[in-house]
């Protein structure tokens, strides 16, 4: 099954307060059970999402959750959610996340996933971020020294994404920090039987 999965928007709104989420629903796949566990996973990330942005808060005034596909070909499906919340103050806050999933079997893939083992990936990413961080001279809260183990990504293209939230290495006004390193770049440490080697190869 290499051609893209079939992806249906559904949505959660509330009038008082503000609420307007969509989020993607996974339909058509060959085996129902993997399709059950994608839309699962999915769900339970935006409900963690939901809670932690405020949703139950009798302080919400607004929250509006967003998705995008980033990766939908050759039996990978990349996505990531967004969900901003305004309680009150000066501004509100966004959260993203990402699942990486392999669409035949219903694996989700963390960061650690992606690599072979013992291939140091958190120093040689960090390495890399580190050098795009002074070539970019992004503004940082503090030293950038490493991500972490489980560090947030995507998959975009030939791509791997790594990003982090707002205030964890940078000011609020700068935005997320995304940092495309392409798959070409780091082959020497994918794991051959992955997602990344599958989108090297394409």
């Amino acid at each position: 099954m290499d051609f893209p999965v079939c992806v249906t928007n559904k949505n959660i709104t509330h009038s008082k307060p503000n609420i307007s989420v969509n989020y993607p629903h996974i339909t058509n796949l060959p085996h129902s059970l993997t399709e059950k566990k994608i839309n699962g996973d999915i769900v339970s990330l935006l409900n963690n999402l939901l809670i932690e942005q405020g949703f139950y808060n009798e302080s919400l005034v607004e929250m509006v959750g967003t998705y995008e596909i980033k990766t939908n070909e050759r039996n990978i499906l990349s996505l990531s959610l967004t969900v901003y919340s305004f309680t009150g103050g000066a501004h509100g806050l966004t959260i993203t996340k990402s699942l990486t999933f392999d669409v035949m079997t219903g694996k989700q893939y963390s960061l650690k996933d992606l690599f072979n083992p013992n291939s140091n990936y958190v120093e040689k990413l960090s390495q890399i971020i580190s050098m795009k961080i002074e070539a970019w001279e992004v503004p940082l809260l503090e030293d950038f020294t490493t991500i972490r183990p489980d560090q947030d990504y995507y998959l975009a293209d030939h791509t791997i994404v790594i990003y982090f939230q707002l205030y964890e290495i940078t000011p609020y006004v700068y935005g997320f920090p995304y940092f495309p390193i392409p798959i070409k770049s780091i082959e020497d440490i994918i794991r051959t039987d992955g997602p990344l080697n599958t989108l090297l190869t394409f």
